[in-house]
């Protein structure tokens, strides 16, 4: 596939990174010479110095015959009219546009033909939140990923020392949880993957994945750890759009706390939010911490823009008492760093953003791409078509599927019936299939199992 994309910064390169190892034809294009020679020197794309949205610059970088275009810069308007450019001059099939302004947002209107040509639009703080506001309501949880509109979620977990599943094979979760039905999906050891079986044997500090029905993830959750306490009190460092969002979304639910330096910006929160209690004053000021019982607090989520002022501020509130900290984490090279020790939770913006657009690139009817541990592993979501003939999978039992090394089916939703995959089950066309890639050399591979062959048209 032949994609430009529009912007070398955190977003833009990361999926660079992601696309070029999968044979793609990449373009770059950025302002940014060395964010260019960086990525060039890294990777086997092409790069081009201009500004994204000037018709010369999209043709010399191949606009005229290009799949896609993804515009990912950090401004809304250029991102904007470059799709606007693709589609009138150079009638590109999918254009993808990062925009991050609710003004913008809240008028879809806006993103016709007729209007703005946008295909898919991208707004990595709505995607953030939601990604943190999954994780405050699944206490215990690193990660917790939706499928199928809700009814499936896959949740990634840390095994504790005097857990109740540590020491134990697989196949007791059966035999202790016999109404509900749950598929571990992968474990990461030592950051290497492991293939689950039922003679597996759960280590402390494994990274356990497994996938359920949305209405038995507590239970299985409670089995693999034990009872996490109910989050109640919630304190955020940093009132910009994500903090904002975050806020909003979940006030109602929980006793939520803003701390924002800007007085300018705790007004405005101050007059938007209903019961959330904004402080003016750093979350990295000691005193304040202690007078405001950071103690109590169940999580401190630290969402500003500064990754040193995240990571010093969530430090201190861990020392000062905290329960659990989330700190958000822009450089890449800062996540595996700080995870796992005094910060419970690192969260990558660009990572959560980039399961979104990978889901436009992968071929095949794939409705969704959810990026694992830092990048290392997918989930993905695809659709199977056609019919025995045609088809790799339908009318076949999943152990009679021919899979790519290192990738389980976790699950399979038909209709609105949820199906925990096993050996036995067989998959149908329309069926919305869950598998979960360790070795993301293997994409294609997957990609191809749901090709639909010609004998079906």
């Amino acid at each position: 596939m032949k994609i430009i994309i529009l912007g070398a910064g955190q977003v833009g390169g990361t999926l660079a990174e992601h696309l070029a190892s999968e044979a793609n034809d990449i373009t770059v294009i950025d302002t940014n010479a060395e964010l260019l020679r960086a990525l060039g020197d890294r990777l086997d794309i092409r790069t081009i110095q201009g500004h994204g949205a000037f018709p010369t610059v999209l043709r010399q970088a191949g606009a005229d015959d290009a799949d896609m275009l993804v515009a990912v810069t950090n401004s809304d308007e250029t991102n904007m009219i470059a799709c606007q450019i693709a589609y009138t001059l150079f009638h590109t099939p999918t254009k993808i546009a990062r925009v991050r302004a609710a003004a913008y947002l809240t008028r879809p209107e806006l993103f016709e033909n007729e209007h703005i040509p946008v295909d898919v639009l991208i707004s990595p703080e709505q995607l953030v939140t939601n990604y943190i506001k999954r994780l405050i309501e699944h206490p215990g949880a690193l990660q917790v990923i939706d499928f199928a509109d809700g009814k499936v979620q896959l949740v990634g977990m840390k095994a504790y020392y005097g857990g109740p599943m540590v020491g134990q094979q697989l196949r007791q979760i059966r035999r202790h949880m016999p109404n509900v039905d749950t598929r571990v999906a992968a474990i990461f050891r030592r950051d290497r993957p492991i293939l689950p079986r039922g003679d597996t044997v759960i280590e402390a500090d494994d990274e356990v994945f497994f996938i359920a029905a949305k209405g038995d993830i507590r239970a299985v959750m409670a089995e693999l750890r034990g009872v996490d306490e109910h989050n109640k009190r919630i304190v955020i460092a940093g009132g910009g759009q994500i903090g904002e969002r975050l806020a909003e979304a979940i006030e109602s639910r929980y006793q939520v706390k803003i701390i924002e330096m800007n007085a300018a910006r705790c007004r405005h929160l101050s007059d938007t939010l209903d019961s959330t209690v904004v402080l003016q004053g750093s979350a990295s000021d000691r005193d304040l911490m202690l007078e405001e019982n950071i103690a109590q607090a169940d999580i401190f989520l630290a969402l500003t823009n500064d990754d040193e002022a995240n990571i010093m501020s969530s430090l201190l509130a861990k020392r000062l008492g905290a329960r659990k900290v989330m700190t958000i984490i822009n450089n890449p090279a800062y996540v595996d760093l700080v995870q796992g020790g005094e910060i419970d939770i690192a969260i990558s913006p660009q990572l959560a953003t980039i399961g979104t657009l990978l889901t436009h690139v992968r071929r095949g009817d794939i409705v969704s791409v959810h990026s694992l541990r830092r990048g290392a592993a997918e989930a993905i979501e695809a659709i199977a078509h056609g019919d025995a003939r045609s088809s790799k999978v339908i009318g076949r039992s999943i152990d009679r599927i021919v899979l790519p090394p290192g990738t389980t089916i976790g699950a399979i939703i038909r209709n609105d019936e949820v199906i925990i995959a096993h050996g036995d089950t067989m998959i149908e066309a329309g069926d919305h299939v869950i598998l979960f890639v360790v070795d993301k050399k293997q994409i294609r591979e997957v990609e191809k199992l749901f090709h639909v062959g010609l004998s079906f048209f």
